[in-house]
């Protein structure tokens, strides 16, 4: 028995190191792959010691670090967001995709733009582009409430499915009102088209520091709700009974997803598919304790995008394929996947 107990604490512990090695060299294939390859000798040397006089160095650090720091913020993000949904739901198919947070944040920001000339005469270009992570968290927040609100009513309350097919449903209704603004507005089209499809090429780092923020807050949110989501996976009348209050936990946890997934679309577009398939990932590694699988989901959504994103970048050279495609590629096999299961 204390062998068993050792084996399953020692599991994570090990998932742990391997997902870190898996990003580091992930990370380092990232900064070397590209129209010019670079030795990962090469790369590490203009990370620790960066030569203005080497172009390989320049191309590393000017051109391609922006990247991957998107990259790490916006897989840890999605990562984090697809583990709180499926906690707070108690859904397995709970993701940001699927429940109305990327749909939602993509038409805060899309409606924005669209009416951007005239807020342009209330605030500068600088704060439109700091508040644009706050605005997609308010637009995400606002629809996965709505999706909660709705999955809720009615006789038998909510339930896995309801909060999935409301979720597809609400998503549906947003995705056609963006639709409709981009329609009537070519200028928003053109500049969205890109990041509608979920796209990390042309970030600034202006665009990374606004989503800075508003991560850091939804990732402190979610580790310090820990304890109380593994309370909350026990039943909602287990959890009043250990003392934690159902409600405040999930419009805490709902608020952290928001800010999280609102700061990861306004930088990389609505991406899909990570937060569903990252938790899964995570549970198979033995992470049941939320106060390790929430770090652990942090680090595997990050390594997932990067991976993603360096497929996009290299498999039909020198085209690019949206980030957003191959996420999808993968995500929706494991989704059906994962319904056909639960029917049965």
């Amino acid at each position: 028995m204390p062998r068993r107990s050792f084996a399953r604490r020692a599991r994570p512990i090990a998932a742990t190191a391997v997902l870190l090695v898996l990003l580091g060299g992930l990370a380092l294939a990232h900064l070397g792959a590209g129209a010019r390859p670079i030795a990962p000798g090469t790369v590490i040397e203009a990370l620790v010691a960066f030569d203005p006089d080497s172009f390989d160095h320049k191309v590393v650090v000017e051109l391609r670090l922006l990247r991957l720091l998107c990259c790490l913020l916006v897989g840890a993000g999605l990562g984090l967001t697809g583990a709180l949904l499926q906690s707070i739901t108690r859904n397995p198919l709970g993701e940001p995709h699927i429940l109305g947070l990327n749909a939602g944040a993509a038409l805060a920001v899309v409606s924005t733009l669209t009416f951007a000339p005239w807020l342009r005469t209330w605030l500068p270009a600088e704060a439109l582009l700091a508040a644009r992570p706050l605005v997609a968290a308010l637009g995400a927040a606002a629809l996965s409430g709505l999706v909660i609100a709705t999955a809720s009513a009615g006789r038998t309350g909510l339930s896995p499915m309801k909060v999935t097919l409301c979720g597809v449903a609400l998503s549906a209704f947003a995705a056609s009102l963006t639709s409709a603004q981009l329609i009537l507005d070519d200028q928003t089209l053109a500049t969205v088209r890109l990041w509608l499809a979920g796209d990390l090429s042309g970030l600034s780092y202006g665009a990374l520091q606004a989503a800075l923020v508003p991560v850091l807050v939804g990732m402190g949110l979610a580790f310090a709700l820990s304890g109380r989501l593994d309370a909350l996976a026990l039943g909602d009348g287990v959890a009043r009974g250990l003392g934690v209050h159902v409600g405040r936990t999930r419009l805490a946890g709902l608020a952290a997803a928001g800010l999280l997934s609102g700061a990861a679309v306004s930088l990389a577009g609505p991406i899909g598919f990570v937060g569903l398939v990252v938790p899964h990932a995570v549970r198979g590694l033995g992470a049941r304790d939320m106060r390790l699988a929430l770090p652990l989901c942090a680090i595997a959504g990050a390594a997932l995008l990067i991976a993603a994103d360096l497929a996009a970048r290299m498999l039909f050279t020198p085209r690019e394929l949206a980030t957003g495609a191959v996420t999808a590629l993968v995500g929706v096999p494991v989704f059906i996947a994962l319904a056909s299961r639960r029917r049965k």
